[in-house]
């Protein structure tokens, strides 16, 4: 991928100089008026096609600052500070074009990023994050059981587990359901771990045992619900699992595998979030080398983002989330300073940049 910033006078000019160095094939990455309005700066990105840098800013128009007496100063300035911000722009666009940000959420993270003047890219990026998406912790204590709901695959089960894992190292008192009952190995897989943890595994056919389960378990701190993969867009799946909610204080959490299409994220959580959905709790950030679908799904839903698996291993594998631990997700302290050479996420050395806390 090749980037490259124009500046000119009209937005017309910047197109016309676009199409001029990159050709017709460029795509519009983000636009932003300077100069209070009257000039404009546009980032454009296109496919290499030779063996050039993959990252260059088209050279801007100087003048100098104080202009001789009866010579009109030219219609753009630009001192050290632009030029360290544009810097900044500069990586992070290059960050949320690797990772698949959606347009729209891509222009919304730069707009907000060029606000706070932060002085780095990574902190840049944090500030952005911060002010654009939404954090909720999932409680160690809670009194509404935690049900795991989510798309087949996205893993449930696991996540169960280490939450549950999470509650008995804390010391507090855990229960776990599962309705998962018909999947083959679904109860099995849960029970073993379940059994490692001292903890019995209840199990639930309908919404009637479970109403049953959640009030044998009122004495406990912590209840996790494990539910079988549902369908977001089929009506008899979330009806079904609307009737389980249904069953008594439950906050459903969205589990969502990480590295999924933008476009496609964003509509599932929408879906889930009409069920009363208000955390996102990602998966498989250990693996997953674009990030945009976790995002999309988040902002195009207003899902605050809780908590995240980014680990296989049951007793040391779930982080909670924070615009901190997502910028270095995004943007780990190999990239900062300077824009990507590769041609996409999948190549970059695997994401260690998130680690356990607490």
């Amino acid at each position: 991928m090749r980037l490259k910033s124009f500046y000119a006078k009209t937005m017309t000019e910047a197109m016309q100089m676009i199409r001029e160095a990159l050709g017709e094939d460029a795509i519009i990455v983000a636009t932003r008026e300077e100069n209070g309005g009257r000039s404009v700066r546009v980032t454009a990105a296109i496919d290499r096609m030779d063996d050039g840098p993959a990252f260059e800013i088209a050279p801007k128009p100087r003048t100098a600052r104080r202009p001789s007496a009866g010579i009109p100063q030219d219609y753009l300035q630009y001192d050290l500070e632009e030029d360290a911000e544009d810097a900044i722009n500069e990586v992070l666009t290059d960050t949320l074009l690797r990772h698949g940000f959606p347009s729209d959420i891509s222009d919304n993270v730069l707009s907000t990023a060029t606000l706070m003047g932060m002085p780095d890219p990574q902190s840049a990026l944090r500030a952005a994050l911060e002010q654009t998406f939404s954090f909720a912790p999932l409680p160690l204590k809670s009194h509404k059981a935690l049900m795991l709901i989510g798309a087949p695959g996205a893993g449930k089960t696991l996540a169960t587990a280490k939450l549950a894992a999470r509650a008995v190292m804390a010391g507090r008192k855990a229960a776990v359901i599962s309705t998962d009952t018909i999947r083959a190995g679904g109860v099995e897989q849960l029970e073993a771990f379940t059994k490692l943890l001292q903890i019995q595994l209840k199990k639930s056919r309908n919404a009637k045992e479970l109403r049953a389960h959640l009030e044998t378990t009122r004495d406990c701190d912590m209840v996790l619900i494990d539910t079988g993969g549902c369908n977001p867009f089929d009506v008899d799946d979330m009806r079904g699992l609307a009737g389980l909610m249904d069953s008594g204080a439950v906050e459903p959490v969205m589990v969502m595998a990480a590295g999924g299409d933008a476009e496609e994220s964003a509509e599932m959580a929408r879906c889930f979030a009409v069920l009363g959905v208000q955390r996102l709790l990602p998966t498989r950030l250990d693996i997953a080398r674009r990030m945009g679908g976790l995002f999309a799904a988040a902002s195009r839903s207003g899902i605050a983002f809780s908590e995240a698996s980014n680990t296989p291993m049951v007793a040391d594998g779930i982080v909670t989330l924070s615009a901190q631990s997502l910028s270095n997700l995004l943007l780990p302290p190999s990239m900062r300073g300077r824009p990507s050479t590769t041609r996409g996420a999948a190549q970059t050395a695997p994401n260690k940049s998130i680690r356990r806390t607490g």
